[in-house]
């Protein structure tokens, strides 16, 4: 069972994502994928009996999880194992693959669909001090012209609302900016959303009965703004952030603020984690399946509820994975493998 390091992994998820829009090539395919001999998500998944927790055709992976993979391999390679682990979707973390070849956003759309993937989504930057940057506040319209290009349905942004600070006004100010990514996405057929990390479950600066998750959900249009809810990371703002900074109880429960919204989470992140209460996180980051997170409980009370059963997208992920081939394969074995219970 894999582990995480002892550093930040949260710090280092957000510095490292963004080197996924330059990866480097190394060994050849044929080399690596022998070394993987990976099975079939259908011969690992157990045949038990009930409908399946897992909607058919909803199963995606956030391709961060690959980026070594992608950077030695390329996506073609990456696209056929996904395939043969029984995977639908793919959501990216940038577009290039580095030296492993050039690659247009035509061929990298073609070359998904030709292995039975949808591109789902994507993740980009909210702002940099650089203007240049490829960001949703200095190059939106660009943003939006390659997520068209690919034919997202999704186009979103992983860093938080703490552009201008964590008081309730600095969030209200960015939830306007999202509106305006979300007004800016919806003219083009698609949603704009954002992923959280823990820090979103803390409370308000300037106000510490305030989460600001909750400025977040009441200052942005629910027909413009959607999220992305990562389980993991919201298990652990539960973790972090279930006592306001007087020590007063503020418990409260992830998976009520979907069946609250469902229609607000079209996506989510599908990581698991090992309770460990000296972690700074309480979670230890690991296969999905191999945590703490009932994930048949989480799944089945989103998709039980009535017209809801297609309507979210599943991608599974891990920061650090020890290998990230074995982590897509099993987590998608284990995944399939779930039933509704009777």
């Amino acid at each position: 069972m894999s582990r995480i390091s002892q550093t930040d992994p949260e710090l280092t998820h957000r510095l490292t994502r963004r080197g996924m829009l330059g990866v480097a090539a190394g060994a050849t395919a044929a080399a690596l994928l022998g070394a993987a001999s990976p099975a079939t998500a259908a011969e690992s998944a157990s045949a038990g009996r009930g409908r399946p927790v897992l909607p058919p055709g909803r199963l995606g992976i956030q391709l961060y999880s690959l980026r070594d993979k992608v950077s030695t391999l390329g996506f073609g390679p990456v696209f056929a194992e996904l395939e043969k682990y029984g995977y639908d979707e793919v959501e990216f973390a940038g577009y290039t693959q580095g030296s492993a070849g050039p690659i247009t956003l035509a061929q990298l759309r073609r070359l998904a669909r030709n292995h039975g993937l949808t591109p789902i989504g994507s993740h980009v930057g909210y702002y940099s001090d650089d203007p240049n940057a490829y960001t949703f506040a200095q190059n939106l319209t660009k943003v939006l012209d390659d997520a068209q290009a690919l034919g997202l349905k999704h186009i979103g942004t992983a860093s938080g609302p703490f552009r201008y600070g964590s008081t309730v006004d600095a969030w209200k100010r960015a939830a306007e900016e999202f509106n305006t990514y979300g007004a800016a996405a919806k003219a083009r057929g698609m949603k704009f959303y954002q992923h959280n990390h823990s820090d979103e479950f803390s409370f308000a600066a300037d106000n510490p009965k305030v989460r600001l998750y909750d400025v977040l959900l009441a200052e942005t249009d629910p027909d413009l703004v959607f999220l992305e809810m990562d389980i993991f990371w919201a298990y652990a703002g539960q973790f972090r952030f279930s006592k306001r900074p007087d020590g007063s109880p503020a418990p409260f429960e992830p998976l009520d603020y979907v069946l609250r919204h469902p229609h607000r989470y079209p996506l989510f992140h599908v990581k698991d984690g090992v309770s460990d209460p000296s972690n700074q996180f309480g979670y230890r980051m690991v296969d999905v399946g191999d945590g703490d997170i009932d994930y048949q409980k989480f799944i089945s009370a989103v998709t039980r509820l009535r017209g809801e059963r297609l309507a979210h997208h599943w991608q599974t992920e891990h920061d650090q994975p020890a290998e990230s081939f074995t982590f897509a394969r099993r987590s998608s074995a284990y995944l399939h493998s779930l039933r509704e219970k009777c």
